[in-house]
C-alpha cells in the first residue's frame, strides 16, 4: 500500500483533498474490512484455506514484490538527507515494538505458541501501509518511507536475532533458517520490483493504482490461510490474543510518538514515528511463524493485520484533525 502514499507527498496542505487522497483514504478503510472479512471465510470454511499454507511464503513474495515496484531511488536519497531522523526511527522501531511484545507475552501469561507469535510481530519491519496512513495522519511522509525501507532491508538482518533473543525462551528458534526464509520471501522480491521498476518505470507507473489492491488482496488471503489452520484454537484464545494485539499495537503508537516528540522532530515526524513504530509488517510475521513455529503462533499476525490498520486510520484521522486545528489557530 506504499504506492499512494509518495505523490501526495509533495502537494501542499491546504490543497485539498484530491483524487490520490481519496485513493488512499479507500484503501485504508477497505482494507482492514476485506482482511476481517477472509478471516470470518477462514473461520467458517477452514477446509477451503488449509491446503494453501505451503503457498504462504511465496504469497508474502508477491506483497514484497508490489512493494519493491513502489519504490524509488529517492527512498534511499532520503535516508542521506536526515540520516539522525531515519536512524531514530529504526532503533525505536526495533526496541520499542519487540520489547513491548516479550513484555505483554510475560504479563499475560500467553502460552509459549501464543507468546513467540506475538514478539515475532514485533520483531517484524514497518507495516506496508504506515506510509498511507501517515499521509492521512498530515506526518512526515518522506520520513515514513525512508524508515519503511530500511528497516524492510534490514530485516533479515535484525529480525531473527531478535525473535531468537526474545521468543528462544518459549520456543525453539532457528535463526539461521529464518533469515533464508527472509532473504528469499522479503528482500529478493523488493529489489527484484525495484529493478523491474527502474527498467520499466513507464510501463509501471501506468498500474502503480492496482498495486495497493493486489497487496491487500493477497494479504486477505494469508490471513483466511493462517485463520484457517487454527480455527479451533481461535474459539478458546480469541480474547487474549485481540487483548495482546491491542496493547502492542497501542503502546507501540505512543511510544513511536513520544521518541519523536523527546528527540525534538517536530509535530509531522513526530506523528510519522508513531505509526513507523507502531504499525508491523503483519504477513510476515504470519508466514514466518506459520513456517517456525505453528499456525496458532500464527494467529496474533492475523488480528495483528486487521487491528493496526483499523487503529492507525482512527489515529490518523484524530491526528490530521489535530493538525488542521492547530493551523488554524
Amino acid at each position: 500500500m506504499r504506492s499512494e502514499s509518495k505523490s501526495p507527498a509533495t502537494d501542499s496542505a491546504e490543497s485539498g483533498p484530491g483524487p490520490a487522497d481519496r485513493a488512499a483514504r479507500r484503501a485504508v478503510t477497505v482494507f482492514p474490512l476485506l482482511v476481517l472479512a477472509a478471516g470470518v471465510a477462514g473461520l467458517s470454511t477452514p477446509g477451503a484455506f488449509t491446503g494453501w499454507a505451503p503457498q504462504v511464503p511465496y504469497l508474502l513474495g508477491v506483497i514484497m514484490f508490489c512493494m519493491g515496484l513502489t519504490m524509488t531511488p529517492q527512498d534511499f536519497t532520503g535516508v542521506l538527507k536526515r540520516p539522525w531522523a531515519v536512524a531514530l526511527g529504526l532503533v525505536a522501531h526495533y526496541v520499542i515494538m519487540p520489547g513491548l511484545g516479550w513484555l505483554i507475552a510475560q504479563g499475560l501469561g500467553l502460552s509459549p505458541q501464543l507468546a513467540a507469535g506475538v514478539i515475532l510481530v514485533g520483531c517484524a519491519p514497518s507495516g506496508t501501509a504506515s506510509n498511507v496512513v501517515t499521509y492521512l495522519a498530515r506526518g512526515d511522509v518522506a520520513l515514513s518511507v525512508s524508515v519503511a525501507t530500511v528497516s524492510t532491508v534490514l530485516a533479515p538482518l535484525v529480525t531473527p536475532p531478535l525473535t531468537l533473543l526474545l521468543a528462544g525462551e518459549f520456543l525453539p528458534v532457528d535463526a539461521e533458517s529464518m533469515v533464508t526464509d527472509i532473504l528469499k520471501t522479503v528482500l529478493l522480491p523488493v529489489v527484484g520490483g525495484l529493478v523491474v521498476r527502474l527498467v520499466a518505470g513507464r510501463y509501471i507507473g501506468r498500474v502503480l493504482g492496482v498495486l495497493p489492491w493486489l497487496s491487500a488482496v493477497t494479504i486477505g488471503f494469508i490471513v483466511a490461510v493462517v485463520v484457517a489452520g487454527s480455527a479451533d484454537a481461535i474459539r478458546s484464545a480469541a480474547g487474549v490474543v485481540l487483548l495482546a494485539v491491542v496493547l502492542h499495537n497501542g503502546l507501540g503508537l505512543a511510544l513511536g510518538y513520544a521518541a519523536g516528540k523527546v528527540a525534538r522532530l517536530g509535530p509531522p515526524a513526530s506523528r510519522a514515528m508513531a505509526f513507523e513504530v507502531g504499525m508491523q509488517n503483519s504477513g510476515l510475521a504470519a508466514s514466518l511463524a506459520t513456517a517456525h513455529f505453528s499456525p496458532l503462533a500464527a494467529l496474533p499476525a492475523a488480528v495483528f493485520s486487521v487491528w493496526h490498520n483499523v487503529s492507525g486510520s482512527v489515529v490518523a484521522a484524530w491526528m490530521a484533525h489535530r493538525a488542521r486545528r492547530a493551523e488554524a489557530g
